[in-house]
């Protein structure tokens, strides 16, 4: 198999999807299907519209929900940059199931990932962390229901990976992985299987079903965690945890997936507004080399980044969605037309988010203790 057709799923490197429908054969994943979506009160517009298209055991958060039993979503973020777009599926998430059913949140600063994949101190990281963190409260996370820690500071963690470590070998890890250069990324996959577990640690309530919500690319933590869960289960009891998973956004200019090194892929949430504006003005759409082609042949919607950001994350009405959609293939709605109206849309949000992340500056602070 070539490249080109082959899922290649890599945490800390590049991910290359090239047909999301082969992951339930290549790696058993399992469907986010309606006969889920039916089930959930309410379900997400990234459940409603595909966005969540995979799962691992998701059954025991559905039993969960439907009898009223608690359960905890847990997930995490790397102190190595400012939150951008690409975040905010996994921060949404989170959100969700904490608002929606109770669920306690559990979240992660991966500071001791960010050292061993970025080479970022974890002095250098706090106030990245901050800032990061600030975000997550501005978009809906409520403190008083979650536990929020830096890897390197959470003593429980580290008993876990420690005992992870310890029934582990190596070649398993390179099985998960591939085998890595950098032994210091095993060692931050068992601290991040740590984190995993954490919601299930004594001091917690013992063991219970936890979430975890991730992009495709965090696979090979799950299937690890998944794995040592079930080794250990007799002795601590572990419940598997379950995990659903997101389609990767492409980059705003048309590439495979956003990517810190190629800054016209994305925007983050505190760059100048100028700079978020021509970016989006910028970003790759399927328009037709002419306004007379368009109007003609009609748009291709299915490549457009505009379209996406719209079905990603800035229009939560699931009609403009299929009604810009259609516009778009009829040739009724022009690429110009569309970009000025988004880029309002969007303008509008972040400034909204900035408001309410200002407030939550003392609060971040306070929660890390810096």
């Amino acid at each position: 198999m070539n490249r080109q057709n082959k899922t290649v799923i890599d945490p800390w490197g590049s991910t290359h999807v090239a047909d999301y429908s082969k992951l339930f054969d290549e790696f058993g994943i399992e469907p986010f299907d309606e006969q889920i979506i039916k089930r959930i009160p309410n379900p997400s517009k990234y459940m409603r519209r595909g966005i969540i298209f995979g799962h691992r055991d998701f059954q025991r958060i559905l039993e969960a929900i439907e009898n009223k039993q608690p359960f905890a979503v847990m997930s995490g973020l790397k102190p190595s940059n400012r939150f951008h777009i690409g975040n905010l599926l996994t921060a949404s998430e989170i959100i969700y199931f904490q608002k929606e059913f109770g669920a306690k949140a559990f979240y992660c600063i991966a500071d001791i990932e960010s050292y061993a994949d970025n080479r970022i101190t974890y002095e250098d990281a706090t106030d990245t962390a901050v800032d990061n963190l600030a975000d997550m409260l501005a978009l809906g996370l409520d403190p008083k229901n979650a536990h929020i820690w830096r890897q390197s500071e959470e003593k429980r963690v580290m008993d876990y990976a420690f005992i992870f470590g310890a029934n582990v070998t190596t070649a398993t890890m390179n099985a998960v992985y591939g085998e890595q250069t950098n032994f210091g990324l095993y060692m931050s996959a068992l601290v991040q299987s740590g984190d995993i577990m954490l919601p299930q640690h004594p001091d917690f309530g013992g063991p219970k079903p936890v979430v975890v919500p991730v992009g495709l690319d965090q696979d090979p933590h799950i299937r690890l965690v998944r794995d040592l869960a079930r080794k250990l289960s007799s002795t601590y009891g572990f419940v598997l945890p379950s995990a659903t998973f997101h389609r990767l956004m492409r980059g705003l200019d048309g590439s495979e997936k956003m990517s810190k090194r190629n800054p016209m892929s994305y925007f983050d949430l505190s760059e100048d507004l100028d700079s978020i504006r021509s970016k989006v003005m910028n970003a790759f759409t399927g328009g037709r080399a002419t306004i007379a082609e368009q109007k003609k042949l009609g748009g291709e919607p299915d490549k457009c980044m505009i379209q996406e950001l719209c079905v990603f994350h800035f229009v939560d009405d699931d009609e403009k969605i299929v009604e810009a959609y259609q516009n778009c293939k009829s040739g009724a709605l022009l690429c110009g037309e569309h970009k000025q109206e988004v880029i309002e849309v969007i303008i509008s949000w972040v400034k909204n988010h900035r408001r309410k992340k200002e407030k939550h500056i003392d609060t971040a602070r306070e929660i890390l203790n810096v």
